[in-house]
């Protein structure tokens, strides 16, 4: 690059000596090539191949070796990794903790609702406004939850979720009258709807691993409601059964504090920038969000897909015990085909994930439910005892993977600037299933009797089948 051209810019002899030019920097200057140049060996990048060394553009520097070496020293990064690895796991784990009380609450009133019948004097149509209740408090949720998550944030809604269910069960422990009781679950619909939405969207947008921690998570909620049975159909047998509710609260108080000590009430994305598990695309829209989620097709769909199927589980795992005492002469220890369901389903969260791998999530939830309804309507048909509990779990197996596939599939076809108020808004809707289903169950059994509830769950699941054919294929998500 030394041409004659050269010396007549900066007005020198025509024949000059090529020397190394000695370039002075201040002590910020020199700190930043150096920091650039440590950086560039760490990654693997040297600045000569950059083009930064060579001898027809910039000067090489010389970097202090010692200051390079402490730089690029892989220890550090390997602690800061594992760090950042061990904070995932925590905030996992914390999640899946109160996924698994919420699994607990939907399966406690299986065994119970027989008990609360005859403790109050009342039959299905009443006793069944507790999940009227719970609906409205869901509802509330679902429009209330994109308002409160901007305004606070994640750390602060979900622990507000958490405490008002605390409360609610604080608030039915005592067996006060049957309208305390409505208003109770109405708080705890509100508390489910808050909760179900940010843990749904905080797993679905992990950066690694999505699918697989969405198994997990939801995997969790079947063993909270597997355990459940278990403990209320002791209560159920007792003269204080409401004292169950008193594990309940306590559970949603030591629940309260885990949240707030893990996540210390701070933003979603905070808590993911600590942790390192940003996914690629963030949400970055500040206009109104509503209006973004009410004009997507897709979410509309999903969020019937959601009631339907989350309205379906519950009314399975709630009234089963019901139907099998009285058209199958069960005793009260027929609140363990409760746990039976919620043990498949369970199960199937965890053990059926390589099958939605290998033959697709929209193909595998048709053959699911496909057969399905083929073993609801053997317990419809077939007067056993044995094999109605054997058919309820296989029953639990099949749905198990369902809400996890539509999970998944929904980070898939939304957009992922709208992904957690999305999620938000399909969880609650899918959440006031479980309580319209249920309601309307009640509503049938006093008019035609307990045995209409296999018809019933027959025909929602057939329509489920109807509305996932609606559901768009896996397509590219605009960024």
């Amino acid at each position: 690059m030394a041409s004659s051209q050269t010396p007549s810019l900066y007005n020198e002899p025509d024949a000059i000596e090529l020397a190394p030019i000695g370039l002075k920097y201040d002590s910020a200057t020199s700190s930043a090539i150096q920091s650039l140049a440590a950086s560039s060996h760490h990654n693997g990048v040297s600045l000569t191949s950059a083009g930064a060394g060579d001898v027809e553009g910039a000067p090489s520097f010389p970097i202090d070796s010692s200051r390079g070496d402490e730089d690029a020293n892989p220890a550090i990064s390997a602690a800061q990794k594992a760090v950042q690895r061990r904070k995932r796991m925590i905030n996992l784990a914390t999640l899946c903790f109160d996924v698994f009380l919420n699994g607990w609450n939907d399966a406690t009133a299986g065994p119970l609702l027989p008990r609360i019948q005859a403790y109050y004097g009342i039959g299905f149509a009443i006793v069944s406004l507790i999940f009227v209740s719970s609906a409205v408090g869901f509802i509330t949720g679902a429009f209330l939850n994109v308002y409160l998550t901007d305004r606070y944030g994640f750390g602060k809604v979900i622990v507000l979720g958490s405490t008002l269910q605390c409360i609610a069960y604080a608030l039915v422990a005592p067996a006060g009258p049957f309208p305390l009781m409505c208003v109770a679950y109405a708080l705890v619909g509100f508390g489910l709807s808050l909760q179900n939405a940010h843990y749904n969207a905080f797993v679905a947008s992990s950066k690694d691993y999505a699918s697989t921690k969405i198994g997990i998570l939801l995997a969790s909620y079947g063993l909270g409601a597997f355990v459940a049975p278990l403990v209320s159909t002791q209560f159920a047998q007792q003269k204080h059964w409401s004292y169950y509710f008193l594990i309940s609260s306590v559970m949603y108080a030591l629940n309260s504090a885990l949240l707030w000590i893990v996540f210390r009430g701070k933003r979603q994305d905070e808590i993911k920038a600590e942790a390192d598990d940003l996914s690629p695309q963030q949400e970055v829209v500040q206009s109104n969000k509503y209006k973004q989620i009410f004009r997507i097709r897709e979410v509309h769909i999903l969020s019937l897909f959601a009631l339907l199927y989350v309205g379906t589980e519950v009314t399975i795992g709630g009234w089963t015990v019901s139907y099998v005492q009285e058209t199958r002469n069960g005793s009260s220890d027929a609140g363990y085909i409760s746990s039976g369901f919620f043990a498949g389903m369970t199960l199937g969260r965890i053990f059926l994930m390589w099958l939605n791998d290998k033959i697709g999530e929209r193909r595998a939830l048709f053959i699911y439910a496909l057969l399905a309804i083929v073993l609801e309507v053997t317990v419809w048909v077939v007067p056993s005892l044995i094999e109605n509990g054997v058919a309820v779990a296989f029953i639990g197996l099949l749905l198990g993977p369902m809400y996890p596939i539509l999970v998944h599939h929904s980070t898939h076809i939304l957009p992922r600037w709208l992904l957690t108020g999305c999620m938000g808004y399909i969880s609650s809707i899918g959440q006031t299933g479980s309580a319209v289903l249920p309601f309307l169950t009640g509503l049938l059994a006093s008019k035609f009797g307990i045995a209409s509830l296999q018809p019933f769950i027959v025909s929602m699941m057939s329509v489920m089948m109807v509305v996932w054919a609606l559901v768009p294929r896996v397509r590219h998500v605009p960024t």
